[in-house]
């Protein structure tokens, strides 16, 4: 009897153990199909969002963008010995590291305070500029935004010299170099005027690749728009007075002066260019500052639909910083500085991008120095968001130089530009004639 009992005892402890094993099985697999699930979904999700993201916000705000193209060569450079070395100074050096740890570790930017109550205030950082690649122009940080006087949002004429006069003596940022021309000795080159920046017009910045002015191009066929939404940004040197807000109608003392040296440098390079004039407080009924692009867009929509083969948007813009913080000097020259922007709620930003990181690279390529990078910004301060990048892939905001930057600065980075938009430009048209089926029979090469 006490036989059967234990083994019968022994029969229901084994049964328990065999329960607890499936109960403990049962658990462990309903856990991994559980986690199985729960990963198939974050990774559909996260493709999704991929997808459907359509602002550089998330994607081009992060760690990685912070970081130039320099930094990961030396980090490749440590590991491949013979890696040719580019001659430029090291992006491991004390301040670098510092400011890229600083800004890792609390997610402030040493060189802007604002950064450290950003977080805190609501919406104070909705608007501002941030950076989706480096450029060589030094630490000035992000493009200062260009905000008007009162006459200007009414549309009314505020090119007095003694407007918004500044004492440089109290602007720290105010330049120290001897060769910076100042008040009424400023010499005014027309836009016809011959370069000065070592390059003749038949050289383009990379050396001669590229079409000259011997293309066999139809310049009739206009193929780029260069043109202004705040057409009366203008700059202290060719006004001949200090103001921390210069504007002027006048073509020869705003941007329209840095449009028109652009416009003639491409059609020397071969290219068909219009280059779009309007002075929307002048010629706009009711004219409202805030209302920029909406006028400037009716600009493109007109040039394109009057030009079918044009693709190259060009906003030539200039930036509302001091002397200090828009210029470059290179080759024992003096230049403007530029800025490349785009907009975040264009959906094709990616494009836009692509195209201004092509000119972008051939400035730090052949000018170190000149470009201080691609910055993203959002509507608000008189813009729609998008900066009518929209309209096509090959469309950028460029601002050129600051509003001390002179004459002389400004044509030497015009012919620069232009020149390297000249060789993205037929870099691109040589590629696609080069992929284009020969409807020709292969007898002889189509031309335009």
């Amino acid at each position: 009897m006490n036989r059967k009992w234990f083994q019968l005892w022994n029969i229901g402890r084994l049964r328990g153990k065999l329960l607890d094993v499936l109960s403990l099985g049962r658990t462990m697999l309903l856990l991994a199909g559980g986690s199985l699930v729960f990963f198939m979904l974050l990774g559909a999700g996260g493709l999704a969002g991929t997808k459907l993201n359509t602002s550089p916000v998330p994607s081009m705000k992060g760690l990685a963008s912070s970081l130039s193209s320099g930094f990961f060569m030396e980090l490749l450079g440590m590991e491949v010995p013979h890696l040719p070395k580019n001659g430029e100074a090291s992006a491991f050096s004390a301040p670098k590291v510092t400011s890229f740890v600083f800004r890792m570790l609390t997610s402030v930017d040493p060189g802007n305070p604002k950064s450290l109550l950003s977080r805190e205030v609501p919406g104070l950082a909705a608007d501002d500029p941030f950076l989706l690649r480096e450029g060589s122009g030094g630490t000035a940080g992000a493009p200062a935004d260009y905000h008007p006087g009162t006459d200007e949002l009414a549309g009314g004429e505020s090119d007095d010299p003694g407007a918004g006069t500044a004492d440089p003596a109290k602007d720290t940022d105010a330049d120290p170099e001897p060769d910076k021309p100042a008040g009424d000795s400023v010499v005014q080159p027309q836009p016809t005027a011959a370069p000065d920046n070592g390059i003749s017009a038949e050289q383009g910045s990379s050396g001669g690749a590229g079409r000259d002015s011997g293309a066999t191009e139809d310049t009739s066929i206009k193929r780029v728009l260069v043109y202004h939404s705040h057409p009366r940004e203008a700059y202290n040197p060719l006004l001949g007075a200090e103001s921390e807000n210069p504007s002027s109608a006048s073509p020869a003392k705003n941007v329209l002066l840095v449009g028109s040296y652009i416009t003639d440098r491409l059609e020397q390079r071969g290219i068909g260019t219009v280059h779009a004039k309007d002075d929307y407080a002048t010629e706009v009924p009711d004219y409202n500052w805030n209302f920029s692009y909406k006028y400037s867009r009716i600009t493109i929509k007109a040039a394109m639909a009057a030009n079918q083969e044009m693709t190259e948007l060009i906003d030539i813009h200039r930036d509302s910083q001091r002397h200090g913080k828009t210029t470059a000097v290179i080759d024992g020259k003096s230049y403007a500085q530029v800025y490349f922007i785009l907009g975040h709620a264009n959906k094709d930003w990616k494009k836009n991008e692509a195209f201004a990181n092509s000119i972008h690279q051939l400035l730090e390529k052949n000018y170190p120095g000149l470009s201080r990078g691609i910055w993203g910004k959002s509507s608000g301060n008189g813009n729609n968001g998008e900066y009518n990048q929209s309209l096509s892939p090959n469309s950028v905001l460029i601002e050129v130089g600051g509003i001390d930057n002179s004459a002389e600065e400004l044509k030497r980075t015009a012919d620069v530009l232009a020149d390297a938009i000249a060789d993205v430009y037929w870099s691109s048209h040589d590629a696609e004639k080069a992929a284009a089926p020969d409807k020709s029979g292969g007898s002889e090469d189509s031309t335009e």
